[in-house]
């Protein structure tokens, strides 16, 4: 078994909250909790609805009796398991408004969690989980998946080492065309919830796809920020959620940057792109194309970084994140079991017994989940205010 740190010789036991029949993201985090043979799924509460959770379970191959009708059931049960046998996390991967009970079920229980983005419905409730977890000591990731990818990791090692000089400008954008219509009104479950404020939370386009946005410039230049204006608009008539949105943001270092988020371009999938310019040279990324990144500096051709752990070019992050040779493309999955593989790795130390880092993480954390709250609080709140400039550097966040 690969690990970073840590020795314990078993796998991992992962509970899964969510992912029942109809799922996406469920299916998502269970093949990438798996893809390194590191941990297996166990139990789990598949669905909110207890006869839908049981006939999930098979698919998953969680047994019967560890099928559980519903989070406080679950850690109650598996606490009640010898050591031996009891989960180590839950991945929390159901609508917004659930993941702060679910997480905090499972923090309070002792379980390390993986909860999907945004990490819960509200800053407050954020801001309340973030203590839970500071007094119980528990691993939490949040899967802010394209930090994964190693050319992402790649690019933050170059920028925080200085190649590409002081950063002045970070521009990052993610954009879809799936809700141009009005698909909620189907019997479509992604759009019917993404599209209610009472399960998705204060933001619409700007809540699912602008925090990914954000946070990816943050985690790549590791710039603090300082203020932020933003216009959301609902283009699409009888919606009840932003479906594009655009903010400026002021960086403490002096840096602009911009965040645009679109659910109504048609023709577009989940284009989540990135340039960053700096005194000595420039970047852009695209998820689309996520094995290539391109650094141009003035005078000189432009070069393309492609993935390759075997390039003396890559950086040790790089270099990390990477486990197939250059030329055999690596992706979405992959870029998600990164996340778990490096939050693994302090799962590993807490079983033991051994401190760990919690706060600088390679992974996504609390902190980055808290930003992520308060980003979308105050990207509503400023286009409330017509673009009104607003503080955007929450007292959790990390450097």
């Amino acid at each position: 078994m690969e690990t970073t740190n840590g020795s314990l010789n078993r796998k991992l036991r992962m509970a899964l909250a969510g992912g029942g029949q109809g799922s996406f993201i469920g299916r998502v985090h269970a093949t990438a909790a798996v893809l390194d043979n590191r941990a297996a799924l166990v139990a789990g509460a598949l669905s909110s609805n207890p006869e839908r959770a049981k006939a999930s379970a098979p698919s998953y191959d969680i047994a019967q009796d560890r099928a559980y009708a519903s989070i406080h059931e679950l850690v109650a049960a598996e606490a009640k398991l010898p050591a031996t046998e009891r989960i180590d996390f839950v991945t929390v991967a159901t609508p917004n408004h659930t993941h702060f009970e679910i997480a905090k079920a499972a923090v309070e229980g002792g379980f390390n969690v993986i909860c999907d983005k945004p990490m819960t419905f509200d800053l407050a409730q954020a801001e309340e989980l973030l203590k839970l977890v500071e007094k119980s000591g528990v691993v939490f990731a949040v899967s802010h998946n394209y930090t994964g990818y190693p050319l992402v990791r790649q690019a933050r090692d170059m920028i925080l080492g200085g190649e590409l000089g002081e950063i002045q400008a970070i521009r990052s954008n993610y954009i879809q065309g799936w809700l141009r219509t009005r698909l909620e009104e189907s019997d479509q479950k992604q759009a019917a919830w993404r599209t209610d404020p009472t399960k998705s939370g204060a933001a619409g386009a700007f809540g699912d796809i602008g925090t990914h946005a954000y946070n990816l410039g943050r985690f790549m230049t590791g710039l603090l920020p300082a203020e932020i204006s933003c216009h959301l608009k609902t283009f699409e008539p009888g919606r009840q959620l932003d479906d594009y949105g655009h903010a400026v943001i002021r960086y403490e270092n002096g840096a602009l940057g911009s965040v645009t988020a679109s659910q109504i371009s048609h023709g577009r999938e989940n284009d989540l792109f990135i340039e960053i310019d700096g005194t000595k040279g420039a970047l852009s990324w695209r998820q689309e194309n996520p094995n290539e990144m391109i650094v141009r500096r003035n005078g000189q051709p432009h070069a393309i970084y492609t993935r390759d752990p075997n390039a003396p070019f890559m950086s040790p992050n790089g270099k990390a994140a990477c486990r197939l040779p250059s030329g055999h493309p690596e992706a979405f999955f992959e870029a998600f079991a990164n996340v778990y593989r490096f939050a693994y790795d302090n799962m590993i130390l807490r079983a033991e017994g051994k401190s760990f880092e919690g706060r600088k993480t390679i992974y996504p954390n609390i902190y980055d989940g808290v930003e992520g709250m308060y980003f979308i609080q105050q990207a509503v709140a400023s286009s409330r205010e017509n673009g009104a400039w607003l503080p955007l550097k929450h007292p959790a966040a990390r450097k």
